[in-house]
């Protein structure tokens, strides 16, 4: 790794937040005599949405909030799925809905997501929360991208003239963290697979946030040296001999990316940990809208 450079812990990072929220709800509480709320519903036996689902609502009872969990089978029709989310739309005790993804091949997700009342919208996914956050208007943004916004601003402090690249345009995180970069002023170039001469634009940017779904595919020398680089990737590889299962690498090239970037995530332990600590600030941040009251300072 280049002298300078440094791994941006967002594990630890994580931690603090999710201890300031903590801190934060026994106010809340004094102020309108509950606990913030979230609810999580699950449709379907998938197992890596069980462990995630069983996650989300061991941090959320850690930070003091009331844990509403809701399992459907997975033969659950689309009308059974929608009528519990607009259940919970209307439940006075739940600030914040996540409906865990992905759904059983047989359900819409975008119809079930849009159902949701987008001032619980903890997620940030529904048609509203996303125009909310184009028009600068104040709503519920998606966790994983606010992570790599707050990693960010921790790292450099103002982003105002900085020179960003995102790869990847999906609506979970490339499309919303553009927009929340174009937010804090950042000259914003969106780019994908599919983008002309990639490394040659990678190679512009101070900021690179990597979030392509191919394992490894942003190398070293695509990387501007200096640059700071969120890598929001998650890859396992095959296994190779003398190891059970393969390890897990991110879409960018960590070896080399390191040696020439002044700071970047691991993979594992990068952004990965910042999803469920944004999903409980969001949820403190809806509880408190919601309430009538001003939003919880520093978050």
């Amino acid at each position: 790794m280049a002298e300078g450079a440094r791994i941006i812990d967002g594990k630890a990072f994580a931690a603090g937040l999710r201890a300031r929220i903590a801190d934060a709800v026994p106010a809340f509480e004094a102020a309108t005599g509950r606990a913030p709320g979230l609810a999580v519903v699950l449709v379907g036996n998938d197992p890596a949405s069980a462990v995630y689902v069983g996650s989300k609502g061991k941090a959320t009872v850690a930070a003091g909030m009331a844990s509403f969990e809701h399992r459907l089978p997975a033969t659950a029709t689309q009308a059974e799925v929608e009528a519990l989310l607009r259940q919970l739309n209307t439940d006075a005790a739940v600030d914040g809905i996540l409906l865990q993804l992905p759904l059983p091949g047989h359900l819409d997700e975008q119809a079930a997501v849009a159902v949701i009342d987008p001032d619980k919208d903890v997620d940030g996914l529904t048609p509203v929360s996303a125009g909310r956050l184009a028009l600068g208007i104040a709503g519920m943004v998606p966790c994983t991208p606010y992570g790599c916004l707050l990693l960010l601003q921790d790292r450099l402090g103002d982003l105002s003239g900085k020179d960003a690249i995102v790869v990847g345009r999906s609506i979970l995180v490339g499309k919303p963290m553009g927009q929340l970069l174009l937010g804090a002023n950042c000259t914003v170039t969106m780019a994908h697979s599919r983008t002309k001469d990639l490394p040659a634009l990678v190679r512009r940017a101070d900021i690179v946030v990597a979030a392509v779904g191919r394992a490894e595919m942003v190398k070293g020398d695509w990387i501007k040296p200096g640059a700071i680089v969120i890598d929001v990737g998650i890859n396992r590889l095959p296994a190779v001999q003398g190891e059970t299962k393969g390890r897990l690498v991110g879409d960018v090239d960590y070896a080399e990316a390191a040696a020439v970037a002044d700071a970047i995530t691991p993979v594992p332990g990068g952004v990965g940990p910042m999803t469920i600590a944004c999903l409980l600030r969001n949820t403190l941040v809806a509880a408190h809208r919601r309430a009538g009251l001003a939003d919880p300072e520093g978050f």
